[in-house]
């Protein structure tokens, strides 16, 4: 049951992964000159607030598919020790089947909306951005983490310390 990771996967992990890190980083960096700002200069920085909202909803909807890849949400394995590899195999691939659809769903319900805020044209109070893009990225990324776990129920990922992995 051993799968190798493909060239493109270590790519789309390796991007997803710099991009969050960059973003996480670039968000310490405004929060650190808004504090100082605030509450040493008496200045804050215009939007920085709004700024940091966007920057979650992009850094957490990016790691998204990266955590449904590395196959890390939260589980619950008491259940793996009362079951035999065959049936614990086909409890992984129906609950990532059951993900796939609710996410694809969800994924359909986010892109709904993100077209009635765009109709709007809602925009930050501050800074006005735009918000639809962003409520479309949401859309993409929890369509591709369905996709992930869409493949995940045909090609199980690899487990680490159990007998799956013979």
């Amino acid at each position: 049951m051993n799968r190798r990771e493909s060239k493109w996967e270590r790519g789309a992990d390796a991007v997803l992964g710099i991009a969050a890190s960059a973003l996480l980083f670039c968000m310490m960096v405004l929060t650190f000159f808004d504090v100082v700002g605030r509450y040493v200069l008496n200045r804050p920085i215009r939007g920085a607030f709004e700024l940091t909202e966007l920057g979650l909803l992009v850094l957490i909807f990016a790691g998204l598919p990266l955590v449904s890849h590395a196959d890390e949400h939260v589980t619950m394995d008491f259940i793996d020790k009362l079951l035999r590899a065959g049936a614990l195999r086909m409890l992984e691939r129906a609950v990532n089947a059951t993900c796939a659809a609710i996410m694809l769903f969800l994924a359909w319900q986010i892109w709904l909306k993100a077209g009635k805020v765009a109709a709007y044209g809602d925009t930050t109070d501050v800074l006005r951005v735009a918000i639809a893009p962003f409520v479309y990225f949401m859309a993409v990324m929890v369509a591709l983490s369905a996709l992930v776990h869409l493949f995940r129920a045909f090609v199980p990922a690899q487990r680490k310390g159990t007998s799956l992995n013979a």
